[in-house]
């Protein structure tokens, strides 16, 4: 499915940029950092993202179709994944770390 749009992130010190996805996508194998999120138009024509799930994976291919928070995400509404692609384990790991930090999302335990 193609990209709806992008979208910037905040997390406790720094800002991400993201492509947007249809839930419905499926992904290559590459290593990103990824949001499940409910995302509303506003009658400006602009979308907000209400975060539900943050997580890194090496692979999306393998990560995104059995995870774990379907459950948790699906009773929140979920209807986008968000994707920083990011090929480096350390790199996606304190994005991660820093997204989760700034952000109250339901479905992070």
């Amino acid at each position: 499915m193609a990209k709806i749009t992008t979208a910037t992130f905040n997390g406790k010190t720094g800002k991400y940029n993201f492509d947007v996805f249809p839930v419905e996508t499926s992904f290559n194998a590459v290593g990103a950092v990824y949001i499940f999120t409910h995302r509303k138009v506003n009658p400006d024509g602009k979308g907000t993202h209400t975060l539900l799930y943050i997580g890194e994976t090496e692979s999306l291919k393998e990560r995104i179709p059995n995870h774990e928070k379907w459950p948790c995400v699906k009773r929140e509404d979920v209807n986008c994944i968000c994707i920083h692609r990011d090929d480096n384990s350390t790199s996606r790991h304190a994005k991660e770390a820093d997204l989760i930090a700034g952000n109250n999302t339901p479905c992070n335990d």
